[in-house]
């Protein structure tokens, strides 16, 4: 991985899940309505002071949302922070930096 860009995808892990699952309540406000599902399926990473998480999460039917989540550095305990993220995605569209 080179310094400051994005890991290759990965396939979701339980803790990603969890990760997508902190930030759902917030994602679901900003787009105004709930999802019966979200479920994370790929993520990249990106290590800064703290690493960003960009997350590919399936919603329902064919719709998908690319999130981006900043976890701190553990020692900062901080909470874990939706940073942005981008609706109206396809599964097959590729989680890039955003």
């Amino acid at each position: 991985m080179k310094c400051g860009g994005t890991s290759e995808a990965k396939a979701a892990t339980a803790e990603t899940q969890q990760l997508a699952q902190q930030v759902k309540a917030q994602v679901e406000e900003k787009e105004g309505k709930n999802f019966d599902v979200f479920t994370a399926v790929e993520f990249k990473t990106q290590v800064v002071a703290g690493t960003n998480y960009f997350i590919k999460v399936h919603v329902g039917n064919d719709e998908f949302l690319h999130v981006r989540v900043f976890q701190s550095l553990p020692h900062e305990n901080k909470p874990l922070t939706l940073t942005g993220y981008q609706s109206k995605k396809a599964k097959h569209d590729e989680l890039a930096y955003f």
